[in-house]
């Protein structure tokens, strides 16, 4: 009898431990359903974020998916598909500017130049941006951050799209790689590590960096719904947390660190590709140091959006942009 009551209580204890040791897994984490513009390399401090811990210790239980264009994003943003949408800033003006009430507000920037390298069919280390003249460029959509800076940069140059070079912009974002190699175009704007990949295979071969030719706009940052920043500010808070952890981690590693922390967010790439193209983001200083998201930024965007003429009136910055959490989470 007491052999059998000692394992009525042994197995008593035995399901307690396991109850107590399952409250601090993944029952105890929020999830969180975030969109992305799209997957690259040129959003390393997120992916790692995500790959080192940081969102599961900030509490956080992150959904990832991608939406193949800032579009689909804010589509998935206000249709409630997603909480945060990862997109290019200028995707919130256009809201805002339609009247929406609960319109999208920027909480948080992770790129402060443009990640898109032009491409050339043969190579061309003596390129300079007047090669262009004459020529066609697959260059993204129209009224996207990938076409406003590339047009931004060729008038900077003294080149006037449409007269002195053809912009082809009727290719979605995702099939424009495909697109080049298939014959389209003399130039194209690729992202990394698309753009790498092409090079291996002596396709397409990269001769500028548009980012580097535009200076610093506030080109991707974290964005969310008014409401949905009202009602969970302690949630944006930890989720703004982690993503400047994951700043601060790849200001202070190399990029070979870098391309073993985020090849899971890869797997199809091979880390010594990564390890290159975290270089070359690291050369044109592509990353925001911080999450704040200053009003000359947003001003200068706004700037490009005028050039671009996909702008009709400028938006408030105080209403469209919030650093309350970026600078807490520098705190």
């Amino acid at each position: 009898m007491k052999s059998g009551r000692f394992l009525v209580v042994f197995m008593i204890l035995v399901m307690v431990a396991v109850v107590f040791t399952g409250c601090g897994g993944q029952d105890d984490l929020t999830k969180v359903r975030l969109n992305e513009v799209t997957r690259s390399v040129f959003y390393a401090p997120m992916y790692a974020a995500i790959n080192l811990g940081y969102f599961e210790e900030a509490g956080i239980e992150l959904e990832l998916t991608t939406g193949q264009g800032a579009d689909n994003v804010m589509t998935a943003l206000l249709s409630g598909q997603a909480d945060i949408g990862f997109m290019g800033p200028e995707a919130t003006i256009y809201v805002y500017n339609q009247g929406q009430d609960d319109y999208a507000v920027n909480f948080a920037q992770l790129t402060k130049r443009d990640g898109s390298f032009l491409m050339a069919r043969e190579p061309d280390p003596d390129f300079v941006w007047d090669n262009v003249r004459g020529k066609s460029i697959i260059g993204g959509r129209p009224g996207g951050m990938p076409l406003m800076t590339l047009e931004y940069v060729l008038k900077n140059q003294g080149i006037t799209p449409g007269e002195d070079v053809e912009l082809i912009t009727n290719i979605q974002f995702a099939l424009m790689g495909g697109a080049f190699t298939g014959g389209e175009g003399d130039f194209v704007t690729l992202f990394e590590p698309v753009a790498t990949n092409l090079e291996l295979e002596s396709v397409g071969f990269v001769v500028a960096s548009v980012g580097e030719d535009s200076g610093e706009i506030p080109y991707t940052v974290f964005s969310a719904r008014k409401s949905f920043l009202e009602k969970n500010s302690e949630l944006v808070q930890q989720f703004t947390d982690a993503i400047y952890r994951g700043q601060v981690w790849v200001m202070e590693n190399e990029p070979e660190e870098i391309a073993r922390v985020i090849r899971s967010s890869f797997p199809d790439a091979d880390e010594e590709v990564l390890t290159n193209v975290a270089r070359r983001y690291k050369e044109i200083d592509a990353w925001a140091d911080t999450p704040v998201f200053s009003e000359e930024a947003f001003n200068r965007m706004q700037d490009v959006m005028e050039m671009a003429g996909e702008l009709e009136k400028r938006a408030p910055y105080e209403d469209l942009v919030t650093n309350d959490f970026a600078l807490e989470a520098i705190k």
